[in-house]
This record gives structure tokens, sequence and C-alpha cells, in this order.
């Protein structure tokens, strides 16, 4: 284990939050708020703690794919411990659980919050608290690989703990250009719905903070009726963006660079929009007679699907309230989630299709016990570790799924609070059906039940095994004893 870039990485991750946390330490300057001090304060600690982490520099930067786990795992773990301390120093959450859980809930885009009242908190602390679903929406270690002198291979299994999907491929071949324009997507779709939510009348910070809770798809608002109350044009520009952020992003590449034809055949991108129109249609229809009129039906269908398909969590209206069947569709795109290689949450759209397609190629073994089937997707045959790496994902979220609502349900609440909670955490979702659904929120669960919720937060985010990893003890007796990497030579 190369515990001395653990450390450095660790370091520069500290270093990374102690300039973010200048943000919200400039608008308490502008709105004059004395909250602004525990943000300043805790750039000091962060800096400083930093520093002192990456003074000396690893003699090896060579890692692999079980070091660039447990980097990812820790660094999370690391900046959103940090980053609750100035919601709990302020006192504007006042149970340092409480302000953990509301952090790791942000940098990992769930957007499930634990307050009743969001309108009560200073502007510094709204900022911050939709700025971490910004800075988690496309991963600080993937903004790291920009920065640190890596090699080659150990970018590459960084990346690879990091990113959301099956599977993870370069845009390019330098992984350091990947991460550089994958930033560059990001930060310039960030820009384009600001500009289009301010053409819309919106104040600036109303539209910074619902755009990083876009861009993000993290869904913290600073209303306490979400998007509810803003214009049906608003409404519009977020639910459009939304969507467009649960896009993989090597479409944005594909389309940037003229790529026409990789950008219009991806398979799952096609099975996502149609996912999409399909969900919203029967919603739609199905709340037709309940709306004014069908424009109106039309985008609270759409938002809602989008919101939750892409884990975002934003909401316009309380659909707790619909029928059983718009609620069954709710609960099945918050099932299959996003694309792989986007900012959305969930199992992810590509997973399904390597599911479905592995059905299928057994029942065909069945039929024809002969027969040899390769299972494709785009027009290229997917690797039989891919294919593995997927089942073995769909065990172990079936596992900690059904353990997590096993242990939260000794709080004693009925059995759909529990089963969306924790499919709306493990999903990174938001908000989820009764008890914690968009009118309500997570502060009634006990302390042992939230920091379930916590874990299936961050696993959710890191696709399970990178936070799994710190749980085997082959790990942390790695860790302790500092046993020195073995670099191969060919």
């Amino acid at each position: 284990m190369n515990n001395s870039v653990l450390r450095y990485i660790l370091g520069y991750v500290l270093k990374i939050e102690s300039i973010l946390l200048l943000f919200p330490c400039l608008v308490a300057v502008i709105y004059k708020e004395t909250e602004g001090i525990y943000y300043l304060f805790s750039v000091f600690v962060c800096g400083i703690l930093g520093i002192l982490l990456t003074l000396k520099k690893p003699s090896s930067f060579v890692f692999y794919l079980k070091e660039g786990s447990i980097a990812t795992a820790l660094s999370w773990i690391v900046i959103s411990i940090f980053g609750a301390v100035p919601f709990y120093l302020t006192g504007e959450i006042p149970s340092f659980t409480d302000a953990l859980f509301e952090t790791i809930s942000g940098f990992t885009t769930t957007g499930a919050s634990i307050l009743s009242d969001v309108e009560a908190l200073s502007h510094c602390s709204l900022f911050w608290r939709s700025f971490t679903h910004w800075i988690g929406g496309m991963g600080v270690l993937v903004f790291l690989l920009a920065i640190i002198p890596l090699s080659g291979g150990s970018q590459f299994n960084l990346m690879r703990a990091e990113s959301p999907g099956p599977s993870v491929g370069k845009l390019v071949p330098k992984i350091r250009t990947t991460a550089r324009l994958l930033y560059v997507i990001y930060f310039g779709m960030t820009l384009i719905q600001i500009i289009f939510m301010l053409a819309g009348g919106l104040n600036l910070f109303d539209t910074l903070t619902i755009t990083f809770g876009t861009a993000g798809t993290g869904g913290f608002g600073i209303k306490n009726s979400s998007i509810g109350e803003y214009s049906p044009y608003i409404q519009w520009i977020v639910a459009i963006f939304m969507f467009l952020f649960g896009v993989n992003f090597n479409v944005y590449y594909f389309l940037i660079y003229r790529k026409w034809r990789k950008a219009l055949n991806m398979e799952e991108v096609h099975t996502y929009f149609i996912i999409v129109i399909v969900s919203s249609g029967i919603i739609f229809f199905n709340i037709l007679d309940t709306m004014h009129s069908a424009s109106d039906a039309l985008r609270h269908a759409f938002f809602q699907v989008s919101t939750l398909i892409t884990s975002t969590g934003f909401s316009t209206v309380d659909f707790n309230l619909w029928s059983q069947t718009s609620k069954t569709v709710l609960v099945m795109v918050m099932f299959i989630g996003a694309c792989a290689g986007s900012t959305g949450g969930g199992i992810k759209v590509s997973r399904i299709i390597i599911l479905f397609k592995t059905i299928k190629k057994e029942l065909i073994s069945y039929i024809h016990p002969k027969s040899i089937m390769k299972i494709k997707m785009d027009g290229k045959p997917i690797e039989r570790d891919v294919v593995r790496a997927t089942n073995v994902y769909f065990v172990t979220f079936t596992v900690i799924f059904s353990l997590s609502v096993l242990v939260i349900s000794f709080d004693d609440k009925d059995l759909v609070t529990n089963f969306t909670a924790v499919l709306a955490t493990i999903n990174n979702m938001g908000p989820g059906f009764e008890g914690v659904g968009p009118t309500q929120n997570f502060g009634h669960f006990s302390i042992l039940s939230k920091f379930v919720l916590m874990f299936d937060m961050l696993a959710g985010r890191l696709e399970l095994f990178p936070l799994l990893l710190l749980f085997h003890p082959s790990i942390w007796k790695e860790l302790i004893t500092r046993k020195k990497p073995v670099i191969k030579k060919n």
C-alpha cells in the first residue's frame, strides 16, 4: 500500500476544500453575515492541515486500483467531515451528526435534507450547501487528476474508483487531458444554464444555487417549496438541464469535435431518452385531470421524471399525492438512474441494458445450448469482466439495500418510508415517499439510521466497492504497517 501517496492526495483534497470554502466567505461579506467567520476558520483549518500533509512529496506516485479506491473513499469522507464543520459552528445545524448528514448529502449530490426550514439558513450557508452539489457532481478527484503529477496507470485507477458506470473510458489518450475536458464541458454547461436562468429574470443568488444543484444533479433547494414557487419558464429550464446533465458526457465531447455518428449512435443515450419520454407520457395522462391545463401536466410530469431519473431531487409539486401508477413509475426511474459518465446517480442505464441483454443471452442458451452469443453495446462486444462486474454490482446493491432497510426499520416507521428512504440515499435521489416525501425531511430518523443512510449515500456515489474496501481487515493492516508499494518492472 502506497501510504505516502494516500497522505498526499488527502492533503491536496483539504487544500482544495480550503479554497472552495472562500466562496461562502465572500457571500457572507456581500450579505454582511457574521456566520462567515466560521467559514473563514474552516478555510484556515483545512489549509493548514492540507499544507502539513503535502509538505513531503511521495517517493513514488505509482499506485494501483486498490490504493485508488481507498484514496477515493477516504477523500470523500474527509471532505465531508470538514465541510460539515461550518454548519455546526454557526449553530444553524446544532447537531454534528445532522451537519455531517447534510454535507454528505450535498457532496454525494443526494439532496436528502434533515432541515425542516431551509429558508432560516444564512445566505453563506445556503450557498455552501448548494455549492457542495457542484463540487461533488463531477468529482473532486477528477479535478485533482488535472493537477497532481501521477503516472498514467495511477491516474486511470483513481478515475476508475470515482467515475460512475460499469466501465470507464478515456475521451483522449491522456487521463489528465480527459479530466480537463470533462470539467470544461461541466463548467460550460453550468454557465449556459446560468445565462438562461438570468434571462428569466431570476436574481443572481437564486440562479447560482439552483444551477449548482441542477449541474451536480443534487437538488438542495433554497426555498421550502423547492422549485415550486418559481415561474414555469424557470421550471422548464431546470427540467431540461437536469435531463441534459443526466446524459453521458461522451456525447457532448463527440458533438464538440463533430463526431456526429458516435454521438448519435450511443445505445445507452437512446434508451435514456426513451425511458424519460415514456415515463413522462404515462404520468402526463395520469395527472392530466388534476391539473389546470395540459401544459402544466406536461411540465410537472417531465420535471419529476427528469429530477428522479437523474437523481437531482428538486420538485415542483408534492408528487407524494399522485396516484399509485404515477408513483410506481417514479420509483422505477429512481432505480434506473441516469447514464454512466454523467453527474446523475442511480444504477445507471448502461447496467440495466447489460442486465437485460444478459437475460436474453441466457434464454437463448436454453433454447440453443451450443450457440455462442456475445453481449454487445454500440455494436461492440462487452468484455466479460464488465458483465461480471455488473452482475456483482447488482448482487451487492441488493444486499446493502436490504440490510439498510432492515436496520432503519427499528425506528418503527412505515415500510414505504423506510424503503424509499434507502432507495433515495443509495441512488443519491433525495426525496422518497410518505415520511421522506418532497415536503418532508430525514431529520426524524434516529442517529443509527442517519449513519446507515450516510453510508448508503457515500456507497451509492462511489459505486459501492471503494467504500466497502474500507471495511476489509487486510486494508487496515496495510495502512497501519505502512507496507511499501511494490513497483513492477517490465
